[in-house]
């Protein structure tokens, strides 16, 4: 039986665990706490109506997979036994224990789960949001542009094929390079490559944070003659002109502005914690949920608990991590409630699959300070080597996983860690 949106009035709506955010993070969550005590009267607040699997579109963009495949229906994805209030969170009061909905609900709270998610913020580049899904400018970050990316792949024949990554933090920090390299794959297959020169202008300083992962990386770079720009953030596209617009920040501090021409451009855009989260009680100086890194309970109201995109952990932002996080999350909301003894900790694990090429995965697993944290032997699947058996965990194990397991509070490879000795002292 599908889940139907809650009509509860406001002045009487009352949960015992209200979740905000029906995601990877908040529907694990939220199933994770019904595996582990069926009674509980958990709420989950989200006003979609759809439910995306977006790790898939890295592979809808290479043409991969079909976009169907990555959507399903909200009302399929909130487990079973879980209130779904359909709407909006718009404000916060922890000392009163209220969420207030933007058509003016209040629900109140015993214990709060809040993970919402972050916002892509797509104005912050100066005419990107005119030209998205024309002019040749798209995105895997998308669900109605990453058919678009297959569409220019396939047509493009010669040129300029411009890929860009902002400042971090961001969600899924490998997700702008897989579109590189998948993109370049398929010239190279197509014998095109020769007549696109490939251009990477990545915000930071380095290809990727963990650097055992790195030279891996780097074969591929050189293998596609891709041309890698560092230091260089995308702020303005004009689409009709071809043209992108970078600031370069050179080294002794100062910054110049580049022009490029392309013919294709594959946008990631800045991202940014949702301004509800933002400019409220729960946020910490940067705009970010203010959770302790190991149990994700909220620093300063002890009956909050934060996972996800939105939170100032350290972690890399994916599904991965989410799905780790979520048993940590309702083992200590269940402490709290006095149903549980004993509290959990994270450990910062998050894993990053890059499609290196068709058929082949760096499977890039680390936890708190980059420090590598494979789920399996080395003798099965060496992380750092492109591998095909990471492939088919990526293109046949994982999608399933997600929705089977995930989703439905099944925490295979996901078991909580216990709490390190001197936490209890």
């Amino acid at each position: 039986m599908l889940a139907q949106p809650s009509s509860t009035p406001a002045s009487c709506a009352h949960h015992n665990v209200l979740i905000i955010g029906a995601g990877a993070a908040g529907l694990a969550t939220a199933s994770s706490l019904m595996a582990r005590d069926p009674s509980l009267d958990v709420a989950i607040i989200d006003p979609a109506e759809v439910h995306y699997y977006q790790p898939g579109w890295t592979l809808v963009g290479a043409g991969v997979f079909q976009p169907k495949s990555t959507v399903r229906s909200m009302a399929s994805a909130i487990p079973k036994g879980v209130t779904w209030i359909k709407g909006a969170a718009q404000f916060f009061d922890p000392q009163a224990q209220t969420v207030q909905l933007e058509d003016g609900r209040l629900i109140s709270y015993a214990q709060l789960v809040v993970c919402p998610g972050l916002k892509l913020d797509w104005d912050a580049i100066e005419g990107l949001s005119e030209t998205l899904g024309r002019n040749g400018v798209t995105s895997n970050y998308r669900y109605d542009l990453a058919p678009y990316t297959w569409q220019l792949v396939q047509q493009l024949q010669k040129g300029k094929a411009l890929f860009t990554q902002p400042p971090m933090p961001i969600k899924c920090a490998g997700a702008p390079q897989k579109a590189l390299y998948l993109s370049c794959d398929h010239w190279l297959r197509s014998g095109r490559l020769g007549n696109i020169q490939a251009q990477f202008f990545n915000a930071g300083a380095v290809l990727f944070g963990v650097a055992d992962y790195v030279p891996a990386l780097m074969e591929y770079i050189d293998k596609y003659a891709v041309d890698l720009n560092y230091a260089h953030r995308l702020v303005a596209v004009d689409g009709p002109a071809k043209q992108a617009t970078f600031v370069r920040t050179l080294p002794d501090g100062s910054s110049e502005t580049l022009v490029q021409p392309f013919d294709m451009l594959h946008v990631v855009p800045p991202q940014v914690p949702p301004a509800f989260i933002r400019n409220s009680p729960l946020s910490d100086a940067a705009g970010w949920i203010d959770v302790d890194p190991a149990t994700l309970r909220h620093r300063r109201f002890a009956n909050i608990h934060g996972l996800g995109d939105a939170t100032n952990t350290t972690n890399a932002k994916t599904a991965a991590a989410a799905r780790k996080q979520a048993p940590v999350v309702a083992n200590n909301v269940l402490v709290a409630l006095g149903r549980l003894a004993n509290v959990v900790h994270y450990d910062g694990y998050g894993s990053c699959p890059l499609t290196v090429e068709r058929g082949k995965i760096v499977l890039a697993e680390f936890t708190y300070g980059g420090k590598v944290a494979p789920s399996f032997p080395r003798w099965l699947l060496d992380g750092r080597k492109p591998t095909r058996l990471a492939w088919l965990l990526k293109e046949r194990i994982l999608p399933p996983l997600y929705w089977r397991c995930m989703l439905k509070g099944r925490e295979w490879m996901a078991k909580p860690l216990p709490a390190p000795r001197e936490a209890h002292q």
